[in-house]
C-alpha cells in the first residue's frame, strides 16, 4: 500500500513540475522588471538579461505549458512563442527592450496572421452554411450529430470552427425551439424524464437571475467594468442553460443499424459503432463504483445520486465531443436511460454479433 501511495505521489510530483516551471518563469520575469528590488539588481548593460527573459518567455514558458497540457503541436508552439513576444512587449519596460523592439513586433505579426487565417475559416463556414442547413434537414440523425457531420464535410476541422459551431447550436436551442415539442422516433431513449435534471437547471437559471439583479447593482457603484463582466458571464450562463435544457429534450439517445448516438445536452455527445463495443457491464457492484477518468458518463444527475444502467467497455479509445467542440478520448461509456430494460435488450441484440 505504501509503495502504491509513493508511486502516485511521485507521478503527481512529476506532473506538477511543468505548471510550476511555467508560473515560476512568468513570476520571476515580472518581479525582475516590475518591482523595485528587481530593477535594483539589473546590471548597467541589460541586453544579456533581456535576451534571457525573451528566451524564457518565448521558449521555456511555451514548452512548459505544452508539456503541462500534453499538447505537442507546432502550431500551438508558434502561437505561444508569438504570445511570449507580446507578453515581453508589455512586461519589459521599453527603456530595456529598445534593442529588441523589432523582434517583439514579430509576435504581433504572427498573431495577426493566425487571426486572419481563422477569419478566413469563418468566412468559409458562413459561405457553406446554406448547404449545411439543407444537409441537416435531410438527415435522420439527431441535430447535434447531423450539424457537426455536415460542417466537417464542408469545412476543414479547426478548433475555432468547432467552438463557433458549438455556440451556434447553443443559441439555436436556447431561442428557436420553444414552440416545438420533441417527437420520439423508433429506437430512441430519453435520459432525463426520470430525473430532476431540467428542474435543477431551471433552479440554477433562477438563482443566476436573482444573483445578477442583486450583485450587479451593488457592484455597479464599486467597479463598472467588473459589474459589466459579471453581467456578461451571467447572461451567457443563462443562455447556455436554456440551450442545454432544449438540447436534452430534443436529442434522446438514438439506436441505428450501424451505431448509437448518445448525448447529454450541449455538454457531451458521442457516436458509437457496434463493432467498437468489447463488453457490456451490467454488474450492479461495478456500476455503483466510482467511475474512472477514462469513462464518460451519460447519466442525468440532480439532487440524488444516480448510477448508470450499463457501462460499455470499448475495444479502443473513442472520441467524444464536449462543450465548445473540445474533443477527448474515452475507453468506457456509462449510460442511464429512462426505459432501461428495453434499452439493454436492444443493445444486446445490436451488439451481439461483434462482442
Amino acid at each position: 500500500m505504501t509503495e502504491v501511495k509513493s508511486m502516485v505521489f511521485n507521478k503527481f510530483s512529476l506532473r506538477m513540475i511543468w505548471p510550476t516551471l511555467f508560473l515560476l518563469v512568468l513570476a520571476s520575469n515580472f518581479a525582475l522588471y516590475r518591482s523595485s528590488l528587481g530593477i535594483s539588481i539589473l546590471p548597467a548593460n541589460t541586453n544579456p538579461v533581456v535576451m534571457g527573459s525573451l528566451i524564457d518567455l518565448t521558449i521555456v514558458a511555451p514548452v512548459s505549458f505544452l508539456a503541462w497540457q500534453r499538447k505537442l503541436s507546432w502550431k500551438y508552439l508558434l502561437t505561444l512563442m508569438a504570445g511570449g513576444l507580446i507578453v515581453a512587449r508589455f512586461m519589459i519596460p521599453m527603456q530595456y527592450l529598445t534593442p529588441f523592439k523589432t523582434l517583439t513586433l514579430m509576435g504581433f505579426v504572427v498573431e495577426a496572421a493566425f487571426i486572419l487565417l481563422e477569419i478566413l475559416l469563418l468566412l468559409t463556414l458562413f459561405k457553406y452554411l446554406p448547404e449545411i442547413i439543407r444537409s441537416v434537414k435531410n438527415s435522420s440523425l439527431p441535430l447535434l450529430f447531423s450539424f457537426s457531420n455536415a460542417v466537417d464535410q464542408k469545412v476543414r476541422k479547426h478548433p475555432v470552427i468547432q467552438a463557433i459551431c458549438s455556440e451556434m447550436l447553443m443559441f439555436y436551442y436556447a431561442f428557436f425551439l420553444w414552440k416545438k415539442e420533441p417527437v420520439n422516433k423508433e429506437n430512441t431513449f430519453t435520459l432525463h424524464q426520470k430525473s430532476s435534471l431540467i428542474a435543477f437547471q431551471v433552479m440554477m437559471i433562477h438563482a443566476i437571475v436573482v444573483e445578477t439583479l442583486g450583485v450587479h447593482w451593488w457592484l455597479h457603484d464599486k467597479s463598472l467594468i467588473l459589474s459589466l463582466l459579471l453581467l456578461a458571464v451571467n447572461i451567457y450562463s443563462v443562455v447556455l442553460l436554456l440551450g442545454d435544457i432544449q438540447a436534452i429534450r430534443f436529442n434522446p439517445l438514438q439506436i441505428d443499424n450501424d451505431c448509437m448516438y448518445v448525448s447529454l445536452g450541449l455538454l457531451k455527445r458521442m457516436e458509437l459503432r457496434w463493432e467498437d463495443i468489447d463488453e457490456i457491464i451490467e454488474d450492479r457492484t461495478a456500476l455503483e463504483k466510482k467511475l474512472t477518468k477514462d469513462t464518460i458518463d451519460f447519466v442525468a444527475r440532480d439532487f440524488e445520486k444516480a448510477y448508470p444502467d450499463v457501462i460499455l467497455k470499448l475495444k479502443h479509445p473513442k472520441e467524444a465531443t464536449l462543450l465548445m467542440g473540445i474533443k477527448k478520448k474515452y475507453e468506457q461509456v456509462a449510460i442511464r436511460v429512462d426505459d432501461s430494460e428495453k434499452f439493454k435488450e436492444l443493445l444486446k441484440i445490436k451488439s451481439q454479433k461483434t462482442i
